[in-house]
């Protein structure tokens, strides 16, 4: 004990040397051997330390390499004694220390060539031991040696050399602190707990932790291990079983997995070239081990053959009068969809092999794309199956993967014919315009196989590596966008367009489907609830904006949801929803239609845009100011309107004389022409006609008729080009409250597409030249001849006279 009593009274001084630890832990009493390599350190053992001298030591934070401030290293340490040093190679010196006393290190007084701190020796550990600290010291004691018998780093001659050592309980909880095999952290945790208690308590805290990790870890070795004898029991029983069944001359068919896979094969109707595939796989199967990985892979893909539909059809039921009530019942308008729904349907009942057309269904979202599928099917008696492919970019998602990919599978084609059971489902494909492509493929060129009637017969997924007839189904796509899709794909459909409802449809809609569907949804009763037709146009017009109906049901559904609230609060026993209900229910309306409420205006017109989601109305306007002939245009735009905003601009300065412009004008003004709602995407060649007549109307100062929208494409000559979309466009102008549409005289064919109701209510004007748009949009119109000019410039001159 003398030699502890010499390290616990050593004198240390109180500018020392320090000595930065990275990756090592030193403790009061106890010796340790490190490796210096830091440049700073290295420079302390080469000029100022010699053995029997004391130096500090202080464990540097994490993630920390070389100490530049206080900061950076643990503020408790312990000054220690350098028993040996020396050089070895690599620039690296092996030292030797013993731990003396705990430090606190106050300020770092030097950095260069090594680092000097000044410190404060701690209160050394009290001498001997109390009862408390008995018993911590005995618990630990009882921790270190469940460790040496559960770990093998620690000697179980070790627990003797703690027992020598218990005298001191500082002692003992310090060189057991240093014998353990804890993180640079955990030491760091015990070498700065100055209380010989809280010392014990954080040591006893990580034994047990440790302890536990030990035993978890033990625990699952031997589960591990019975796992693996059991299995190495399994093998060797089953090769016995082989070489018993080979001895009796049998055939392996006592295999229960074996027998039911060949059963199931036989009841399949596989077609030849799958039966022949699907024998050669259960040949293997048998000769393969149960406890092979291979095994599942090879039962799970003959399960696969044996559950797809390879003969199994439902029974169309084709009877167009059925099929036409079915349509009706369940849509309401979309005469010549459904017109077109029905032929296709009579030519694949009079052919009985027909490869007609792939439908696709395009149009805004919310018009029944989807539910006319189900109509479709249901007309047929066939099973509906139905897969998004929006946002799909692997084409494995289509094909498959092949075998050799651990967790491979069918492309979801073959899923869902082995989920429907029949080989001649509806499969419907929705947003197929919405697929995209990347490193992984391109699943729109899979699509091809599928949907190609030449093709299909023999679909060939990569998982099955079989060809699968897929030209018994009855394949419809939807799509909001035709242009995203690509022209091979779209050459192998026959696109039906869907437009949006007139107000009119709505209602008529909302009354035969939306109400009903609602209420039920609800538990409303007839006698509960009703809603007028006003009260329908009320939500149709100020809480809706759409080309479809889903809002319009939400909507509804919220308006049922609130009654059902107030009756059962007794507020009501019947409620019969008017407009003044529909406010008091969903509040103030959420969409104003702010054209009725416009004046006619100087530079701002009111245009016409097709979208994905159905029409919508454009207002384009427009300003000057003095400038150098600039012309800035704002709103988002594409690079197709951009152009037919210059092609505009162009005209306008040709036509200057006509207008009774004097063209030094255009050079003295700067332009800017703006497309409200700038966070929308815009494009399209549309639009010239609008920003024609809006610049016109900006450099004449006449203003424009708010009630007349106009569409069309200007050519620099003037003439108005036909364009796309009119109908959506209709309904759009027709919403709004527009009284007047101007559209290219070219477009007269597709009014007979526009429903009566619109037409009824909108006033249709062909125009052929943008002198026709002028003389129907201008609030006061002149265009004067040549000569007409010269004599107002003569007037003005004799006046000025």
């Amino acid at each position: 004990m003398k030699e502890y009593h010499d390290i616990v009274g050593a004198e240390i001084p109180e500018d020392l040397p320090l000595l930065p630890l990275i990756s090592a832990a030193v403790f009061p009493s106890a010796v340790a051997s490190i490796q210096v390599r830091i440049a700073r350190s290295l420079a302390l053992l080469d000029n100022e330390v010699e053995e029997n001298e004391i130096i500090a030591t202080a464990i540097t934070k994490k993630g920390i390499t070389v100490a530049e401030k206080l900061e950076d290293i643990h503020n408790i340490g312990v000054a220690v004694r350098v028993i040996s040093k020396v050089r070895i190679p690599n620039n690296t010196y092996q030292l030797v220390i013993q731990g003396l006393r705990r430090i606190k290190i106050n300020k770092l007084t030097q950095f260069e060539p090594f680092i000097r701190a000044q410190i404060t020796t701690l209160p050394a550990d009290p001498p001997g031991i109390d009862e408390k600290l008995l018993l911590q010291q005995q618990e630990a004691l009882g921790l270190f040696q469940q460790l040496t018998m559960l770990d093998n780093r620690y000697p179980r001659e070790m627990v003797q050399i703690m027992r020598a050592n218990a005298e001191e309980a500082g002692r003992f909880a310090d060189l057991l602190s240093s014998y353990l095999a804890f993180g640079l952290g955990e030491k760091q945790y015990l070498v700065s707990a100055i209380d010989l208690n809280e010392r014990y308590d954080r040591l006893i805290k990580l034994m047990t932790a440790e302890l536990q990790k030990i035993q978890v870890a033990a625990d699952v070795e031997k589960q591990v291990k019975v796992d693996v004898d059991r299995s190495q029991r399994e093998y060797y029983l089953r090769q016995q079983m082989v070489a018993i069944k080979k001895a009796l001359g049998e055939d392996g068919d006592g295999d229960t997995q074996i027998v039911e896979l060949k059963k199931k094969i036989e009841a399949a109707g596989l077609p030849e070239h799958a039966k022949i595939v699907a024998d050669r796989e259960v040949k293997r199967l048998s000769e393969v081990s149960a406890m092979s990985p291979e095994y599942n892979v090879i039962h799970s893909y003959l399960d696969w053959i044996t559950e797809l539909p390879w003969n199994q059809a439902s029974t169309d039921n084709v009877n167009i009068m059925e099929a036409r009530a079915i349509l009706e019942e369940d849509h309401y308008g979309l005469e010549k969809v459904k017109e077109r729904i029905l032929e296709f349907l009579a030519i694949r009942h009079r052919r009985e092999n027909p490869h007609g057309p792939i439908l696709c269904l395009a149009g805004p979202p919310g018009v029944g794309k989807t539910s006319l599928g189900r109509s479709i099917a249901r007309a047929l008696g066939r099973k509906f199956v139905r897969i998004s492919v929006g946002g799909m970019r692997d084409e494995a998602e289509i094909r498959g993967h092949r075998r050799t990919y651990i967790g491979a599978m069918p492309g979801k084609i073959i899923q869902e014919m082995r989920n429907c059971g029949v080989n001649n489902p509806l499969f419907m494909i929705d947003e197929i315009d919405k697929m995209g492509s990347d490193f992984r493929g391109d699943p729109s060129s899979a699509m091809l196989e599928v949907l190609d009637p030449e093709q299909n017969d023999s679909f060939r997924d990569l998982y099955l590596d079989l060809p699968f007839d897929l030209s018994k189904v009855l394949f419809i796509t939807t799509a909001n966008l035709l242009e995203t899709i690509p022209d091979p794909l779209r050459d192998r459909m026959e696109v039906i367009e869907l437009s949006g409802y007139t107000v009119m449809e709505k209602i008529q809609i909302a009354k035969k489907y939306l109400i009903r569907r609602q209420m039920e949804a609800t538990g409303l009763k007839d006698t509960e609830f009703s809603i007028t037709e006003d009260a329908l146009r009320a939500i149709i017009t100020g809480y809706t904006y759409e080309a479809g109906v889903r809002n319009l049901e939400r909507n509804i559904g919220s308006i049922c949801r609130k009654c059902v609230v107030r009756i059962l609060e007794g507020a009501a026993t019947k409620i019969v929803v008017d407009p003044a209900t529909v406010e008091a229910l969903l509040g103030p309306a959420k969409i104003s239609y702010d054209v009725a409420n416009r004046q006619p205006e100087v530079g701002v017109v009111t245009g016409l845009a097709w979208t994905p989601f159905g029409g919508d109305i454009l207002f384009i306007e427009t300003i000057r100011m003095r400038g150098n002939g600039k012309v800035l245009v704002t709103g988002r735009l594409g690079d197709v309107m951009q152009e037919s905003v210059e092609a505009a601009y162009s005209f306008v300065r040709s036509r200057a004389t006509e207008l009774g412009l004097d063209p030094v004008i255009f050079e003295q003004t700067d332009v800017h022409i703006h497309f409200p709602e700038g966070a929308i995407a815009k494009d399209g060649p549309s639009a010239g006609v609008a920003v024609t007549v809006a610049l016109i109307s900006l450099f004449t100062e006449q203003p424009v008729y708010h009630t007349v929208a106009m569409t069309g494409e200007v050519s620099l000559q003037g003439k108005v080009l036909p364009i796309g979309g009119l109908k959506e466009k209709s309904l759009a102008a027709f919403r709004a409250g527009i009284k007047k549409v101007l559209f290219p005289i070219g477009n007269t064919k597709d009014l007979i597409e526009i429903p009566q109701e619109v037409r009824s209510g909108l006033e249709f004007v062909p125009i052929e030249t943008i002198d026709d748009a002028l003389d129907q949009s201008l609030a006061r119109i002149i265009l004067p001849s040549t000569d007409a000019v010269i004599a107002i410039e003569n007037l003005k001159n004799q006046r000025g006279q």
